[in-house]
This record gives structure tokens, sequence and C-alpha cells, in this order.
């Protein structure tokens, strides 16, 4: 299995009611594919933050950080 296919099948990694032979090809990717195991466990916890509408608050500096980041890539887009 690529990482592309996994990914066209990260919802049925996800769903844990999936089993058999696909959900075992997935797990044998997940053993020698770091980048496929973190997509899954950001998605994860993706999921898992939006269900119990978490907010997190940034740190003053980062967002300061990533508002100036926004502005250099608006001003960047505009010419």
């Amino acid at each position: 299995m690529t990482c592309t296919e996994f990914l066209q099948k990260l919802d049925e990694m996800l769903d844990p009611e999936v089993a058999g032979p696909l959900r075992a090809e997935l797990q044998q990717h997940l053993h020698c594919c770091e980048h496929c195991e973190i997509t899954l466990n950001t998605t994860r916890k993706t999921i898992e933050i939006y269900r119990k509408h978490e907010l997190y608050e940034l740190p003053d500096e980062l967002r300061e950080r990533l508002h100036e980041a926004i502005l250099a890539k608006c001003k960047g887009c505009s010419k």
C-alpha cells in the first residue's frame, strides 16, 4: 500500500467498526510509514478537539508571529 492509497482510505482507519483485511493492510502500512502514522494521529486529535469544542489560547508571542506571517503573505498576494 502506498501513502496515497492509505490517505484515500483514512476514513476507514478512523472508523472503529471497520475490521478485517482492509484494517490489517492499513495497520501494516502504519508500521512502516511514520508520515502516515503522524497524519492519522493528527487527524484523530483534530476530530477529538472539534468534538469537545476545546479552545486553545495561543501564547501572545506565537499569536503575534502568526499575525505578522499572515499579513506578510497577504501583502505578497496583492501584487
